[in-house]
């Protein structure tokens, strides 16, 4: 991660470019074939001058790009340069600091809120910046910038654009940048692991397991138990029914002989 994280930064905060202009008046004494406009970050496009022809004599107008995208550019390479600084800090702590690291779980606590931190200002980041570049490439696309100039506003002067800038660096400034929160995101699954949240998810139900277990084999002791004496005591119910059955065939005897003697 901190090699993208340079790459990040590197591609927006290291930016320069340009644009060439030209405008050709009807007295081409007044021409002007080679007007260059450069700018680089941060991005504050309205503090870039330049000067153009009015193709009115030899009077010259001064001009300046419209609009600020600093912010998101700014706050792009910010993410960006703090992201790398964590994740070289992280590297030394993970290779040199391994027991300070899980002692009292706090280390996996802290890079876990951290890395949830940094995906999300990730996302944001390069979502913002995505949109400030296009409005970069709308104020300094050079059909835009000759609508500024008061000479192309006559027919009988020609404004061209002679050389667009290259925005490629930038346009893989915002690459590098959904790269970084993609492997964010994907790496809070991995932290998560190594917090005490996920052990402790995973012991209750092994505990409750082992609760239900227990009772279980409890339960077959007891039944075990008074199986022996249950079967004992079966033999007494047999007995007493046997007595019963010597009382019930004693009374019978009883009315037999009184019927012989009559």
């Amino acid at each position: 991660m901190c090699l993208f994280a340079i790459f990040a930064f590197a591609t927006c905060g290291g930016y320069s470019g340009g644009l060439r202009l030209s405008v050709d008046c009807a007295n081409k004494s007044e021409s002007d074939l080679n007007i260059d406009i450069a700018f680089a970050y941060p991005f504050r496009l309205h503090q870039v001058n330049f000067d153009a022809p009015t193709c009115e004599g030899k009077r010259r107008e001064k001009l300046s790009l419209i609009g600020d995208f600093s912010s998101s550019a700014e706050f792009f390479v910010t993410i960006a340069v703090f992201a790398f600084l964590y994740s070289l800090a992280a590297t030394v702590v993970y290779i040199f600091f391994q027991n300070k690291y899980r002692e009292n779980n706090r280390g996996p606590l802290i890079d876990f809120i951290v890395t949830v931190v940094f995906s999300f200002l990730w996302l944001v980041g390069s979502s913002a910046w995505a949109k400030g570049l296009s409005d970069v490439k709308i104020a300094t696309d050079p059909d835009e910038v000759l609508l500024l100039m008061s000479a192309c506003k006559h027919q009988s002067n020609k404004c061209l654009p002679v050389r667009s800038p290259v925005m490629s660096s930038l346009n893989t400034s915002v690459v590098f940048g959904f790269l970084n929160f993609i492997l964010w995101a994907g790496n809070i699954w991995f932290v998560f692991k190594e917090t005490g949240w996920h052990s402790s998810g995973q012991r209750h139900p092994a505990g409750a397991m082992e609760k239900q277990s227990s009772s279980y084999s409890q339960g077959g002791y007891n039944q075990d138990s008074y199986g022996p004496t249950s079967g004992y005591s079966q033999p007494g119910t047999y007995g007493q029914v046997g007595e019963y059955s010597q009382q019930q065939g004693y009374g019978q005897s009883g009315p037999t002989s009184f019927a012989n003697q009559i």
